[in-house]
């Protein structure tokens, strides 16, 4: 499966606890990453920057949604979010 157009739902919804290029603390769950072009594409895409766990997201239906879900970017962003929370460390 292939990313859908303008969604980069998995550039937004996920934190990322490792560095990046001009993040170097990661980025929180819900907050864009700063590499999200205006297009939602990823600008370090199949870069060696690019941290692992962005290139562990692989766009499926199962978290992507399909036509019965709706807007396939803000089913994409729940789904993501709701396993964000239930993978979260209890502190």
């Amino acid at each position: 499966m292939e990313c859908r157009p303008n969604c980069g739902a998995c550039c937004i919804a996920p934190s990322i606890n490792s560095p990046l290029p001009g993040m170097p603390n990661g980025k929180p769950a819900g907050v864009a990453c700063i590499h999200l072009l205006n297009d939602f594409k990823c600008a370090i895409f199949n870069k060696p920057e690019r941290p692992n766990f962005c290139g562990s997201l692989k766009p499926n239906l199962e978290m992507c949604g399909d036509e019965k879900h709706g807007n396939a970017r803000e089913y994409a962003i729940a789904w993501l979010s709701n396993l964000e929370h239930l993978t979260k460390p209890n502190h």
